[in-house]
């Protein structure tokens, strides 16, 4: 997906109503370190540090609509115990985007998963649940707050986890809602056949599922296209989505040709959640009358993001941007960062002992004395970074007919110098936000400035950096080429 389609697409979501149906959970991480054997058992003891809960199944992809600008109505279920509490507490947390509906079944517990983990990997995994299905009274109360919950959801998402609470009641259920109301049915499923949904608009299975569900190989592009051919003589469903880790995704709709979407690789650092993350992309898009090919795309970009991030992560609009862009085959444009992505990157340099400097301007008209200012600055550092005004920005600054050249133009040509290794644009009157964010080693502005002018330098000092003065070549000013370029009789 490329930027302009990306960022079409963001500006549909805000608002579009998603219906999310399923396996409710907490996802609890305990984080610390291991330094030692237990004498006890060749196990190893975590020293805790501190402990994270999350909503996580069905509940994480109802994060995940949020996270992405969408509103969702999210049907789970609960017991009568603490773990519910927290539930409806996380649930109140991400109000008013995740409006819940939480039914209550005494008869079991919520279901609870905690994972220990020391340096970035899960030691162990505990499990709290009851897997039976639901029935009688708590089946119906389901069913009512599944109707209830999905009026005006241009989507509706079953997400089962095979924990008991998509029942065949409550798939029938979900259907004639959608049959009614217009809305799409997509199921997201762990289960080992997947007949029993029905004629759904999208069943969303990763090949090892569908190859269990066929009972056919589904390894190379050939074999995948033969089972999904299967598996609509099989089932009902409409449509086929498969995703293939790696090797990208597979739709096949009924009376067409299967189609593969390729993706682009990245560092896996925690795949957990990652297909929650897909399921929320897609129905998101879809409910924002997005076709299925920009709806894959943007799951795609989605859950990549995802797998990079720790636990089970939610991806917001703005690191769908940074992706596209860091993923562009210019390296220029790669080196243009939001805040967000300038803290990430920040953090990456200084774990490598990297010295960070920082300076900023308007650089409208770059010219020789830019230039050598830059190259001076970045003799003082191992990475510079360069704040640059946004056009408002310079418009406050310099008055009406500034800038001459837009930000985008401004960035990308500082971004091609050998000198700059990141280029953050800033809306307000001064970067004092991106110094705060970055927390350079070093500060630098011109030789036109006293010390004590330079905004954040009291900063840089008080977190132990140093604020520098750069030379200024004479004769050469943005304001000095402008005057020369307007001057009349001169040609444009």
């Amino acid at each position: 997906m490329d930027l302009a389609a990306l960022q079409h697409l963001l500006s549909e979501v805000p608002g579009k109503r998603v219906a999310c149906i399923g396996d409710l959970m907490i996802d609890r991480f305990v984080y610390g370190g291991v330094s030692r054997v237990s004498p006890e058992a060749p196990i190893p003891v975590l020293a805790r540090t501190h402990e994270l809960k999350m909503l996580g199944g069905a509940g994480n992809v109802a994060r995940n609509v949020a996270a992405l600008g969408g509103a969702v109505a999210l049907v789970g279920l609960v017991g009568a115990d603490a773990e519910a509490h927290e539930a409806s507490r996380l649930v109140e947390q991400e109000s008013p985007c995740i409006e819940g509906y939480l039914v209550t079944d005494a008869e079991r517990p919520t279901t609870l998963k905690t994972r220990f983990v020391s340096g970035g990997q899960q030691l162990l995994r505990v499990d709290l649940e009851e897997s039976r299905p639901v029935t009688g009274e708590v089946e119906q109360r389901v069913i009512r707050t599944l109707r209830d919950a999905a009026r005006g959801a241009g989507v509706i998402l079953l997400s089962d986890y095979g924990k008991g609470v998509v029942t065949d009641a409550v798939v029938a259920a979900a259907r004639e809602v959608a049959a009614e109301t217009g809305a799409r049915l997509i199921v997201d499923s762990k289960a080992r056949s997947f007949a029993r949904y029905g004629d759904v608009d999208l069943v969303k299975p990763n090949a090892a599922e569908l190859g269990y569900a066929t009972e056919m190989p589904t390894e190379t592009d050939a074999e995948l296209e033969a089972a999904i051919a299967r598996a609509l003589d099989l089932w009902a469903t409409r449509g086929v989505l498969v995703t293939r880790a790696a090797k990208g995704v597979s739709l096949g709709l009924r009376g067409k040709p299967v189609r593969h979407f390729r993706t682009t690789p990245r560092e896996v650092f925690d795949a957990s959640g990652a297909g929650d993350t897909a399921l929320a992309a897609i129905g998101l898009a879809l409910a924002a009358g997005a076709e299925i090919e920009d709806a894959i795309g943007l799951a795609q970009l989605a859950s990549g993001v995802a797998v990079s991030k720790a636990g089970t992560a939610t991806v917001s609009p703005d690191e769908l941007v940074d992706a596209v862009l860091s993923a562009h085959p210019a390296q220029v444009e790669g080196k243009v960062a939001t805040i967000r992505k300038m803290t990430e990157v920040v953090a990456r340099w200084r774990a490598q002992g990297l010295r960070i400097g920082f300076t900023n301007g308007c650089f409208d008209i770059l010219h020789k004395g830019h230039v050598a200012y830059l190259a001076q600055a970045r003799t003082w550092c191992d990475r510079l970074i360069v704040g640059v005004n946004s056009d408002a920005s310079v418009r406050a600054l310099k008055g009406e007919g500034r800038p001459v050249n837009d930000l985008e133009s401004r960035a990308l040509v500082l971004a091609g110098l050998r000198s700059v290794d990141l280029v953050a644009p800033f809306e307000d009157l001064t970067p004092i936000k991106l110094i705060e964010a970055a927390r350079p080693d070093v500060l630098i502005k011109g030789a036109d400035y006293a010390v004590g002018e330079v905004v954040g330098g009291d900063l840089v000092k008080a977190w132990g950096g140093e604020v520098r003065l750069a030379a200024i070549v004479e004769g050469y000013s943005t304001t000095a080429a402008i005057a020369r370029a307007t001057k009349p009789g001169d040609s444009a």
